[in-house]
């Protein structure tokens, strides 16, 4: 059996010179991770190498002013256009002409406006809790954002305890709090991720969910039940399957983990949704 390929780190350009830093693997059909609002490339898939195993080519990067990737001078640069340009970017310097694109929450949006707007070059498509609602990035009460801002100014710990609320139940609080301690702590520039999330939960990707509804990709949506996680509400997953035409959701069992926190279990999804569709590595 082959060793399962090791990730290389590479810098990317992205939209106005900016430099990302991202990281490629294996061979075969290219799977391109976009990931969340105030989180790193590493917490898509959570760290599992099973598409890399399955014979995918995996490339992931950590969005303007995230991880280690470098801040946009405009600290409003962080709209959706914004992120699109960087993508186009990406795909333009490594030669992807055909990604299947798989995003977590930003992602999910910014996946999805390249793909409504070119979806000849998407083959399929995966959104993991997908939380914008045709007009604006989530339902989230507008004050909420501006505080966790506020808390990122304060450092990793403010922040933590201004994202995990009180009234989450004490089986997920723990987790939690230590995913998104981990998360924030990868990041380098935690100003730039606060200019962020005064801009993304505001900004403008596509006009309308009625856009859904002739989208002829294959996507897989994945949701999560509200109990573990009220930011990306489970009922925005369900319009997102019940308007694209081929579309298939997935959401975990009452009482287990999202399965958007469980990088295996979603790599096995994502790669049998894959197959199942005709994308998989030649033998």
């Amino acid at each position: 059996m082959s060793a399962t390929p090791k990730p290389e780190e590479i810098e990317l350009g992205g939209a106005g010179g900016i430099v990302l830093n991202g990281e490629v693997a294996g061979q075969g059909p290219d799977v391109v991770l976009l990931h969340g609002l105030s989180a790193t490339r590493r917490n898509v898939v959570q760290g599992s190498r099973h598409l890399l195993k399955r014979g995918y080519r995996v490339v992931a990067y950590d969005a303007r002013g995230h991880g280690l990737s470098a801040p946009p001078v405009d600290p409003k640069a962080y709209e959706y256009a914004d992120l699109l340009a960087d993508l186009e970017r990406v795909l333009g310097e490594l030669e992807i002409e055909r990604p299947v694109l798989v995003g977590s929450s930003m992602g999910a949006a910014t996946a999805m406006t390249f793909t409504l707007a070119q979806p000849e070059r998407v083959p399929a498509l995966v959104q993991i809790t997908p939380a914008y609602t045709g007009d604006r990035t989530t339902r989230v009460p507008a004050d909420r954002w501006s505080r966790l801002a506020e808390a990122m100014e304060g450092g990793v710990d403010a922040f933590v305890d201004a994202a995990v609320p009180d009234d989450m139940p004490d089986r997920w609080r723990e987790v939690a709090r230590e995913s998104t301690r981990q998360r924030m702590e990868r990041h380098a520039h935690l100003d730039a991720v606060a200019d962020a999330l005064r801009v993304v939960p505001f900004s403008h990707a596509f006009d309308g969910l009625e856009q859904l509804e002739g989208l002829e990709v294959p996507t897989l949506v994945v949701g999560s039940r509200d109990e573990a996680d009220g930011i990306h509400p489970l009922d925005v997953a369900r319009e997102y399957a019940r308007r694209i035409p081929d579309a298939v959701l997935v959401v975990e069992d009452e009482g287990e983990a999202p399965i958007a926190w469980r990088g295996a279990s979603l790599s096995r999804a994502i790669a049998d949704f894959l197959e199942a569709h005709g994308i998989a590595p030649q033998a």
